[in-house]
């Protein structure tokens, strides 16, 4: 393996936590899959083709660190022998009682492609939409909640195996935020009016009285104080400005129903 995945012992509320990292919305299937799938579909053989596929390939091997670390945790600890030290230690019923049962009945207590609740991971997790910044942006804030998460597990246990597995884990996590972002400012820097994504749509077309005016709708009326109500817009095309909203289009009034759907307030048919 990439790196050690060894437990000091069996704990199997611990494994069920570990499964957000393997299979939850940010968990390493979907980031994995996520680049490669991006990886895959680029269009631009070179540099950023090939940061996406180091980077989904590696996570493959944290899949692989994050299975063994649940199965390790899942060992010898078999259903049997929980129910006897629950019946004898109330204090451990409690603690085994918030085990994921789905260990033990679907997967004969290994991990499973799924998150900490045990719901099932979905493809709609994964991200590849054929635009590299748009994906590139999506990929910082994947790394920067798969390190949260990470992290906060680290807090919720003193399993010294655990927490070194972790530990490499998340600074792997700071190392691909560092390169998505540093991809992110060549990215821009290697394209003609980068920031916007896409970057090649017409601005002309655009709404352009609407396209740097912030609108302040909360009660707080703080949000006018930032870089981004005013001053100079990150894509060097326009000045922010503060503008109160007003209304453009009429008041909403969807079409009348056909009689058949007998819609509240209107006449069935005669």
């Amino acid at each position: 393996m990439q790196f050690q995945a060894q437990p000091d012992r069996p704990d199997p509320l611990l494994a069920k936590k570990v499964q957000e990292l393997l299979g939850g919305q940010w968990g390493e299937i979907s980031v994995s899959m996520s680049y490669l799938l991006q990886g895959w579909s680029c269009r631009m053989p070179g540099k950023y083709k090939d940061l996406l596929l180091d980077i989904g390939t590696e996570e493959l091997a944290h899949i692989e660190i994050l299975s063994t670390l649940i199965a390790k945790l899942l060992e010898d600890a078999p259903a049997g022998e929980q129910e006897h030290a629950m019946a004898d230690d109330p204090s451990l019923a409690a603690v085994i009682g918030g085990m994921n049962p789905q260990h033990a009945i679907v997967a004969g207590l290994g991990p499973r492609a799924a998150d900490s609740a045990g719901n099932p991971w979905s493809g709609a997790f994964a991200q590849a939409s054929g635009n590299l910044l748009a994906d590139f942006r999506f990929n910082v804030t994947a790394e920067s909640q798969g390190r949260l998460q990470a992290s906060r597990i680290y807090k919720m246990t003193d399993d010294a195996g655990v927490k070194e597995t972790l530990s490499f884990l998340i600074a792997r996590d700071t190392m691909h935020q560092n390169m998505w972002l540093a991809a992110i400012q060549e990215l821009e820097a290697d394209m003609v009016d980068g920031t916007p994504v896409p970057m090649d749509f017409p601005q002309e077309q655009e709404h352009s009285p609407h396209a740097y005016t912030y609108w302040p709708l909360s009660d707080g009326g703080q949000g006018v104080e930032g870089p981004w109500a005013n001053g100079p817009a990150p894509d060097g095309k326009g000045e922010f400005s503060v503008t109160e909203p007003t209304p453009e289009g009429p008041v909403p009034m969807p079409p009348k129903p056909a009689p058949h759907l007998f819609a509240k307030g209107t006449p069935g048919p005669s």
